[in-house]
């Protein structure tokens, strides 16, 4: 899943992208409301972390920039102002949920999970297709029992197209799904993953469940 940090603290926000990407989050990072907007316009993210107080424009007005979009962005209002005045200010303005600082890393990250789990998505930890099990938790893919060994990259690929079942997605939209803004590869890398992807399908007796639509991208129906 693509998220968004918005946050002003060069240490917390390292950490919270080492943490999130570790967990298997795509990350892009604002340092404040400005840059959050420019990344909000360019990008469709599936989750924001949004600090309140920002430089340049606060929390409130990318918030606000959020929901004006049409893309169903979950929000999490990661803050120091802990009054309930404030967190009825944040939901009411279309926050999804509400974290004060200091807070516990394990509490965020199942804080997110919950928030990812959209009425449309299979809400199960395990993905099927046929004897093909994704484990989301621990992030492994199984044929018939035995784990595929597939890396990062091609597990995200594979959850991506089983969780998009029935939906065709072009190249681009996954590259954008499975890299940061900041990468330095292009969206042929898509082409490459999905390569190695299915020749461990194949190898292990799985066949290939991908459909490529030419002019189109890919799918798994």
């Amino acid at each position: 899943m693509r998220l968004l940090v918005v946050e002003d603290s060069a240490p917390l926000s390292a950490a919270l992208l080492k943490s999130l990407t570790r967990e298997g989050y795509i990350c892009d990072h604002a340092g404040d409301g400005e840059a959050a907007l420019r990344f909000i316009e360019v990008y469709e993210y599936d989750l924001v972390v949004l600090d309140l107080m920002l430089p340049q424009l606060d929390g409130f007005a990318v918030l606000r920039a959020i929901r004006q979009r049409s893309f169903p962005t979950w929000v999490l209002v990661l803050s120091a102002r802990d009054q309930v005045a404030d967190r009825v200010a944040a939901l009411d303005a279309g926050a999804n949920d509400y974290l004060v600082k200091p807070f516990a890393l394990d509490e965020l990250l199942a804080r997110l999970r919950a928030l990812s789990r959209r009425p449309t998505d299979d809400p199960r930890p395990v993905l099927t297709h046929g004897e093909l099990h994704l484990e989301i938790l621990s992030r492994v893919a199984r044929w018939q029992g035995e784990d595929l060994q597939l890396t990062p990259k091609e597990f995200a690929l594979l959850e991506l197209l089983l969780r998009s079942r029935g939906r065709v997605m072009s190249r681009t939209q996954i590259f954008e799904k499975l890299y940061a803004s900041a990468t330095n590869s292009s969206d042929k890398a898509v082409e490459v993953i999905m390569s190695t992807l299915r020749a461990k399908l194949t190898k292990a007796g799985a066949g290939d469940p991908v459909q490529t639509r030419r002019g189109f991208g890919y799918v798994i129906a």
